[in-house]
Parts: C-alpha cells; sequence; structure tokens
C-alpha cells in the first residue's frame, strides 16, 4: 500500500486519523484549520478523496460528506484502502454565507494555487500538492446557486472515459456532459491523471434531502466498485445527456413555472410563464427542445436576461 502522507502526518494501514492545517488568521486573529478525516483500511487499495464546501454556501454538499464520514465511523466496514473526507474547504465562505472568498475569489477557479497567493490560491494549493498526487480519484460535492435548484446529477467530461464510466457507477439521476474548465479543481486533478467527479444536486443554503441521500448512495457505489465496501445500495436509472442549456427570460417580472426539476419535456412545451405584477402581460416560456429539466429557478421575481430553466439533452 501506498504510504499516505499529509501535513507531515504519515497515515498508517488500519488507522484513523484526524488532521488540522493551519491556513490563516481571522482579522480578530482567530486561528482558522482545515480539517481533514482520513479513514484507513488494514488492506492496501485505491484512495479516495471525497470533498463538500469548495463553495462555502453549498451547505448540501458538506451535510454528504459529513454523512459519509458518520457512516464510516458507525461501522461501514472499509475492507480495503483509504478514503479521505473534507467536509469543508472553504470555511471563509461558509463563516459569512459566501460562494466565494472575503475577496471575492472563487475557489474553484484558483487551481492549481500559491503557496503565497491569496486564501483562495492558498487552500488550492494544499489540495492541489498534498492530496491530489496522493489519491486515485476524488468525488466534489457542491449544489446549485442561491435559489437555482439543481436535480441529482453528475458532471463529467465525456472525453474523459474513465471518469464517465465512474459517473455512470455513480448511479444518480443524470449523468451530465460538461467540459473541463480551466483553474477549476477537476481540471487540475484531470492534468494529474486522476479522476474527478462531481455531484451536483440541491440549492445553495438549504438541506435537500434528496440530494444528499443520492449523494452517499452514489458514492457508495463507488466505493463497493472499487472494492472497498460490501454495501451497494440499489442503481436507479440514469440518463445520459450529451448536452445541457439554461433557458433566459425574455422579459423581466413574475416567474410562475409549470414544470419541476427531473421532468421531462417536449420540443414546445409551455414550461412557465412570466407576468407583470397586476396580470395584464403573460409570456409564455416554451422548451426549444426535447429533453430533461436538471436545473430550476425557484426566484419568483427575475429580471431579463436571468436563467430559469436548465434543460438537459440526450441527443
Amino acid at each position: 500500500m501506498k504510504e499516505l502522507s499529509i501535513n507531515g502526518v504519515k497515515i498508517r494501514p488500519g488507522q484513523s486519523v484526524n488532521i488540522e492545517i493551519p491556513i490563516a488568521k481571522l482579522p480578530t486573529h482567530t486561528l482558522i484549520d482545515l480539517p481533514i478525516f482520513i479513514r484507513s483500511a488494514k488492506e492496501p487499495g485505491p484512495v479516495v478523496l471525497i470533498t463538500g464546501g469548495v463553495h462555502g454556501d453549498e451547505i448540501n454538499g458538506i451535510v454528504t460528506a459529513r454523512r459519509i464520514l458518520d457512516e464510516i465511523d458507525a461501522g461501514l466496514d472499509l475492507l480495503l484502502g483509504t478514503v479521505i473526507i473534507i467536509p469543508l474547504v472553504n470555511i471563509y465562505g461558509f463563516l459569512s454565507n459566501s460562494r466565494t472568498f472575503p475577496d471575492g475569489r472563487d475557489l474553484n477557479r484558483s487551481f492549481p494555487g500559491s503557496k503565497k497567493g491569496s486564501l483562495a490560491g492558498q487552500i488550492a494549493y494544499i489540495l492541489s500538492e498534498e492530496l491530489i498526487p496522493q489519491i486515485d480519484l476524488g468525488i466534489d460535492f457542491h449544489t446549485g446557486g442561491r435559489m437555482l435548484a439543481n436535480q441529482p446529477q453528475v458532471r463529467v467530461d465525456f472525453k474523459d472515459k474513465k471518469a464517465r464510466k465512474l459517473a455512470e457507477v455513480f448511479g444518480t439521476y443524470y449523468v451530465v456532459n460538461s467540459k473541463l474548465i480551466d483553474k477549476s479543481f477537476r481540471k487540475t486533478a484531470y492534468s494529474a491523471g486522476k479522476q474527478l467527479i462531481v455531484f451536483e444536486g440541491g440549492e445553495s443554503m438549504r438541506i435537500d434531502e434528496l440530494s444528499t441521500d443520492e449523494g452517499v448512495a452514489g458514492t457508495k457505489r463507488i466505493l463497493h466498485h472499487l472494492g472497498m465496501i460490501e454495501e451497494n445500495p440499489e442503481r436507479r436509472d440514469t440518463i445520459v445527456l450529451k448536452e445541457s442549456s439554461w433557458i433566459r427570460a425574455k422579459s423581466s417580472g413574475i416567474f410562475n413555472a409549470s414544470v419541476k426539476a427531473g421532468d421531462q419535456v417536449k420540443k414546445g412545451q409551455i414550461l412557465a410563464r412570466i407576468t407583470d405584477p397586476y396580470g395584464q402581460i403573460k409570456i409564455p416560456v416554451k422548451a426549444p427542445s426535447d429533453g430533461h429539466i436538471i436545473g430550476l429557478n425557484n426566484l419568483p421575481v427575475i429580471n431579463v436576461g436571468e436563467a430559469l430553466i436548465h434543460l438537459g439533452k440526450e441527443g
């Protein structure tokens, strides 16, 4: 088994180790640490990284990662390999109910980072240098934005055949083709020859039990596929979507959707209406093609150009 060493701490087979890496101090001089939880079986095997809270307001991803840790600690037997869990990566954003860092930087656009860079860059550097070289694959839990709810889905670049296979093993509602983005966690892992799949479910600042359950079950399917655990939750039918795009508002007003996330729709179908506050104007929002609703704006008052409905397409 490869010897793991994180921040100078060596992890031996069969060990459960909690590590806190000092990051920086708040303006109050309160020290902020990055807690990392390592659970290792006695037998050698894959090293899987599980992360939540890369965006600090995506609480559901934090809860999902924590639940996986709780289940391992409560007796989910690891037969081989190692699981590294970081439930909350962006502590600064979490403290301020924000997606980003205090300086407005997005951690998921700050990779591979720098040891002496911005706060986001420093944490990206820790992930890039301390963890990515030692793992075999990763699962990164995310949610939609504020009032933007995602139906549970895994996003991978279909050009990465290994990641696509893992996404299908994960077995949630949708597998969505999503190109690698420069300076993202996923692209940095890919450049290092590692697979990192991104799970999206629910919306920021909310707990969504469906998405949490899907995230935990999918992770268990991955661990079972790798021979790391015996439990293998029943797999639902997964729909593969080759492309997706947002339907945007052509007018400002009150948005009232007549569909919900997870619905399958037909071209020309009325998905929603936009009205003025007085009911004098009613503008239909129609599906430009057949597809599946994988994301939905829950904000009732919208402005022209805002993203309303995320439509995924199979063909």
